[in-house]
């Protein structure tokens, strides 16, 4: 299962920054709006020491993670949603993405002018916020227009998808977003085909200077009030210092220099881990001599849906699943031994994959 961030913000926020830290691609960064042509496309493997810890006791050939596809977005401004600017180019980039990054700026830098003449997150996160809604409204009237042709040629349900397309309608030019349109869920199939920009789960990516990087600063604390209703998350990173570690070849140097920084972790594995709960999304893992590798799936798919994410055939030819614990895999540190203990169970195609599940699936086509 694919799965696809779209990174966005204002231009000289620092998105092409973070994307370097996440992305195995590198990106030209700039200190001047539109310095930028194009949007960076890259991958990011998901950070999981569960595979690896698997992988130690399999010592497979071959270590496969997970992985999640990034898109970066040239710097939006004031106007894009109306062709302003480069930004209204690649918006469209960003229409099959299934949640947004939105980096805000939350650091002072004098070489590094604003485009507003200032920092203001809370003004910059409505700016995008409004440029999305823009592009938005404007799908949602194309929609409005198919739909009323169909209603007067009698076509079923044009009617009420009317309704439904008229409340988004009014949302928008409320300056809402789709997200929280007050729409029923299963009225949300009407928009399902004209991908709304602002109807995907976004998280705010609050880029901060090194000082920073722990603890925030007041324009992080500015923006969580400003967000603290939504359904979202809010996190700091410290793009710049983080792009310079992630330079680093040996992982004993990163690590020393994330604790100098009172840093346990990268702050990008926090934020693709975010990606992963607003998403709905979890890993199970196949094991083998030929490698140990993790795949994506949403919470509550089946065994057999999942064999699907691994290929077609085994989906179609599913007969049923072997499934392992992963708490139980390292307990006992083998597949025979935890056959031998009762901890394989034999699963049909219903079963509900749970999270760090490890799979063996037999099929037959």
């Amino acid at each position: 299962m694919g799965l696809q961030c779209g990174i966005i913000g204002l231009a000289n926020s620092g998105k092409t920054t973070l994307f370097n830290c996440l992305s195995n691609t590198r990106a030209e960064t700039g200190k001047f709006a539109f310095s930028s042509g194009k949007s960076n496309l890259g991958i990011i493997n998901i950070p999981d020491n569960r595979l690896y810890r698997i992988a130690d006791l399999v010592k497979p050939q071959k270590i496969v993670p997970a992985t999640v596809e990034i898109v970066d977005i040239p710097g939006l401004t004031k106007g894009s949603g109306k062709g302003e600017g480069i930004g209204n180019r690649f918006l469209s980039d960003i229409r099959n993405t299934d949640a947004l990054i939105h980096v805000i700026r939350c650091f002072d830098d004098d070489n590094l002018p604003h485009i507003e003449g200032s920092v203001d997150p809370v003004r910059d996160k409505e700016t995008v916020e409004f440029e999305l809604q823009v592009k938005d409204l404007e799908s949602v009237m194309k929609k409005i227009q198919k739909l009323e042709k169909a209603a007067k040629v009698g076509e079923k349900d044009a009617k009420h998808g009317l309704e439904v397309l008229n409340i988004y309608r009014q949302h928008l030019e409320s300056f809402g977003s789709a997200r929280n349109a007050p729409v029923e869920e299963r009225d949300r199939i009407y928009i399902e085909d004209i991908f709304l920009l602002t109807g995907k789960p976004v998280m705010y990516v609050c880029n901060v200077d090194e000082a920073s990087a722990v603890k925030g600063n007041s324009y992080v604390d500015a923006l969580r009030e400003a967000v603290k209703d939504e359904d979202t998350e809010v996190l700091v990173i410290a793009a710049a210092m983080e792009a310079e570690i992630a330079e680093l070849e040996d992982e004993a140097d990163r690590l020393a220099f994330l604790e100098e920084a009172g840093l346990s972790e990268p702050g990008v594995n926090k934020l693709v881990t975010s990606a992963y709960s607003i998403l709905n999304l979890q890993s199970f893992f196949t094991e083998g001599p030929k490698e140990v590798r993790a795949w994506t799936i949403k919470k509550g798919m089946t065994a057999q849906q999942a064999a699907g994410v691994i290929h077609s055939d085994l989906e179609r030819g599913f007969i049923r699943a072997e499934v392992i614990k992963y708490d139980d895999f390292i307990a006992l540190e083998s597949e025979h031994a935890c056959k031998e203990a009762g901890k394989l169970h034999v699963e049909g195609k219903n079963y509900v994959v749970g999270d760090g599940d490890l799979l063996h699936i037999r099929f037959n086509v």
